[in-house]
């Protein structure tokens, strides 16, 4: 072989290395990309009931496009319906003292997470109810774009609860009475909770660094 052939065979394979390296740059810039737009900031919060028993773990892990998805698991709960709400304060103690003097357990942690004067059904914070099954286990999937990971870790921070009873979700029939004045129409509790009742689990959410 001349040196002249030696000489292009050896400019064309530096040609194709070069071009190899640049494809798989490309392909990781690419992929980092898609990860970065898919999964943004994530939270953990793990629950315990008032004895201090862990109850359950949720996983809060930002999307592209801005929703949150949300995992749930956990166990040692009363089978049915439970409201499941983030509530504004960082802040799991029972038992604890309400701002209105009440006494019970979790009340440290606020009412709702919600912004300016948005009513139950309307709350950042209110979730789907958590379904527990004969065994005291749940599990759940969904996702939600009324609040951003980011946000649950501004000021006081704020706590994921499990309530005693199902949540209506903001469905007040018509028949409904209150029970503080005797009138048609919603009370304050079912206006604040959706009459989701005591408090049985609570747990603060932490950010996790990247």
């Amino acid at each position: 072989m001349s040196r002249s052939n030696r000489t292009r065979l050896a400019v064309a394979g530096l040609v194709a290395v070069a071009a190899v390296a640049m494809v798989s740059t490309t392909v990781s810039a690419r992929k980092g990309e898609r990860d970065r737009g898919r999964d943004g900031a994530t939270a953990v919060a793990k629950l315990r009931d008032a004895d201090d028993k862990a109850v359950a773990r949720v996983v809060l892990r930002e999307r592209r496009g801005g929703s949150v998805r949300v995992r749930v698991s956990a166990r040692r709960l009363t089978p049915g319906f439970h409201g499941f709400h983030i509530h504004e304060k960082g802040v799991c103690e029972a038992p604890s003292e309400s701002p209105e003097g009440k006494t019970g357990s979790f009340l440290s942690a606020g009412g709702h997470f919600a912004r300016g004067s948005q009513g139950h059904g309307e709350h950042a914070g209110d979730m789907p109810p958590l379904f527990v099954t004969r065994e005291g286990r749940a599990r759940a999937q969904f996702e939600i774009d009324s609040y951003r990971v980011r946000e649950l870790g501004v000021g006081d921070g704020s706590a994921i609860m499990i309530h005693a009873d199902p949540d209506n979700s903001a469905n007040i029939p018509d028949r409904y009475r209150s029970s503080e004045s005797d009138e048609p129409g919603p009370d304050e509790d079912t206006l604040k909770t959706g009459d989701s009742g005591d408090r049985v689990a609570c747990g603060t959410v932490r950010l996790r660094r990247r």
